[in-house]
């Protein structure tokens, strides 16, 4: 697909306002003149990316659209200074970015001096992010070397072409300098995606379904005025602690997508690798009229639970690094079975990921609300509850390890795991009064009824967190930090 087919498939028609100003190439040799001319004569574009205004969904947007016929996409000194301009012109005008790159790399012909240009983009781009505006990729077949490895993935949502080749070094060049052929499938877009480094795989003709409710949730306008309405108190008596374990585990019990699709205002569900299932939930959501950041840990719908990798808690990371770029609040849903226990997962660093997401959450400058949603085993559960405030569903329950693997460290074997698990304080009452929940969500009425509760419980705390002066908010996380689990 062209530049142009591309952004007429994305933009509303006719909607296009090009900034291109005529590049003149200085000091180009022979041989290098004859290859830009072909280069345009075939293309009808003078650089191998073209830039402007437009609209998705009739809301406003800068493009940077590459071409990848104008000598494979490459980057050189003028290329790299018109993407620059239009960055910064989008920062000027409060514009969010969406950057289409297709691209073999840095322009060859241009040597270093090309090469230094990425710094360049690189430095526009986060002058944008840091103006709080969006800026988002779409990783098209190929994209490498510099451009991959700069402006081409750090979007707010980094998505991408099924199929995509992605990656620093190209195979021809890596087997030249390696002396042997690249594994196949490393640099595909949904190894990619599987392993929590890109945000979603999209087809083309589903790109502008995406970016329309991307932007109409990064666009949300929170409300002013009346305080948000509480959810209505349906609270019994604290169910039994192995009673909630069990629960829990439950078919049938929503999990995360489930509260996210019924109890959002709107929701954008981005699930990484195409189509397969896995432990992690990013995406964006409106909750009381108040759009967020999301990453939730999702329970299967049926077959083995799914433990949390490295790769994994990367991505929350990176996630939670993007929500306060944009300035919104990130919600966690907690419900998992645990970290991933396996001789690769120790390879992968899993329990130093656990830490970094640790940092990551107490250290983050914007609002952060979890939602302790089901299961809450180890440093899997524990890695995404550092918050401002946390809800807890009343069957919800928080332990160093399931049930069973306690009883197995402390009477060598699994018969003792409801002994353990009320013995230990798991339950969402327990975790109350040892600092953690600030909400406790009855779970009363049937999952919809729950789902709908939990909603306007979401929407409440991300308007009280709101409405908190920054400084406030963070001395007293501190505060809480440093009472949890009691003296």
């Amino acid at each position: 697909m062209t530049a142009g087919q591309l952004l007429d498939l994305i933009l509303d028609p006719g909607s296009l306002d090009r900034w291109d100003d005529p590049v003149v190439h200085a000091g180009a040799d022979p041989g290098y003149r004859a290859a830009l001319a072909r280069a345009g004569e075939r293309t009808g574009l003078d650089e191998a990316v073209t830039t402007g205004r437009g609209l998705v969904g009739g809301r406003p947007i800068a493009v940077v659209a590459s071409e990848f016929g104008f000598l494979g996409g490459s980057i050189g000194v003028a290329t790299a200074e018109r993407i620059t301009r239009a960055v910064e012109r989008a920062t000027a005008e409060r514009l969010p970015v969406l950057a289409l790159p297709v691209s073999g790399g840095t322009r060859m012909q241009e040597g270093t001096a090309a090469f230094l240009c990425m710094v360049r983009i690189t430095a526009a781009v986060q002058a944008h992010q840091a103006a709080g505006l969006p800026y988002l990729t779409y990783l098209r077949n190929p994209t490498m070397g510099g451009v991959f490895a700069s402006w081409g993935t750090l979007g707010h949502l980094v998505l991408a072409e099924p199929g995509a080749r992605l990656g620093f070094l190209g195979p021809r060049v890596y087997e030249e300098l390696r002396g042997e052929p690249l594994a196949e499938g490393v640099q595909q877009a949904e190894t990619l995606a599987a392993r929590g480094l890109l945000d979603a795989v999209v087809p083309p003709a589903r790109l502008r379904e995406v970016l329309v409710r991307a932007l109409g949730i990064l666009a949300a306008t929170p409300p002013s005025g009346a305080a948000p309405v509480p959810p209505a108190d349906h609270a019994g008596p604290a169910p039994d602690a192995w009673d909630a374990v069990l629960s829990t585990r439950a078919p049938g019990r929503p999990g995360a997508r489930e509260v996210l699709l019924s109890a959002a205002d709107d929701v954008l569900l981005l699930d990484g690798a195409t189509g397969r299932p896995g432990a992690l939930l990013r995406g964006l959501a409106v909750f009381g009229g108040r759009p967020a950041v999301v990453v939730a840990q999702q329970r299967p719908a049926e077959g083995p639970p799914l433990p949390f990798t490295a790769a994994d808690l990367r991505a929350v990371r990176r996630t939670a690094r993007r929500a306060e770029q944009l300035g919104l609040p990130l919600l966690t849903v907690v419900d998992t079975p645990g970290a991933e226990l396996s001789a690769q997962a120790e390879l992968d660093g899993v329990a130093i990921e656990i830490a970094q997401c640790l940092s990551t959450l107490i250290g983050l400058r914007t609002p952060v609300l979890a939602v302790l949603l089901g299961q809450g085993s180890g440093g899997g559960a524990l890695a995404l509850l550092p918050a401002d405030r946390v809800l807890a569903a009343d069957h919800a329950w928080l332990a160093p390890l399931p049930p069973e693997g306690a009883s197995a460290i402390v009477h060598r074997d699994g018969e003792h795991a409801a002994e353990l698990a009320r013995s230990q304080g798991i339950g969402a009452a327990d975790l109350a009064a040892a600092g953690l929940v600030d909400e406790i969500v009855p779970e009363g009425g049937g999952p919809a009824e729950f789902c709908d509760r939990l909603g306007r419980a979401i929407g409440t705390a991300l308007g009280t967190l709101a409405a908190r002066p920054e400084a406030d908010r963070l001395a007293a996380r501190a505060r809480r930090n440093r009472r949890l689990g009691g003296a």
